[in-house]
């Protein structure tokens, strides 16, 4: 079985988890707000905010 893979998008953002694109946002803030979200109910998972535009990845981390 191959696994499908998904592609980077071209423009807004998307949330990473665990090295695997999962879901795309049209603004910055609804990335973060989804990210936290997903990190408060799954501590260990690493989410990481996916910048099309400069192609920079960021990563959650509750404080």
């Amino acid at each position: 079985m191959i696994a499908a893979t998904r592609e980077l998008p071209s423009s807004g953002y998307a949330l990473e988890v665990d090295g695997r694109l999962k879901t795309e946002f049209a603004t910055r803030d609804g990335a973060r707000a989804g990210g936290v979200e997903l990190k408060k109910r799954f501590p260990r998972l690493q989410i990481k905010i996916y910048d099309a535009e400069t192609k920079v990845r960021e990563e959650i981390q509750l404080r």
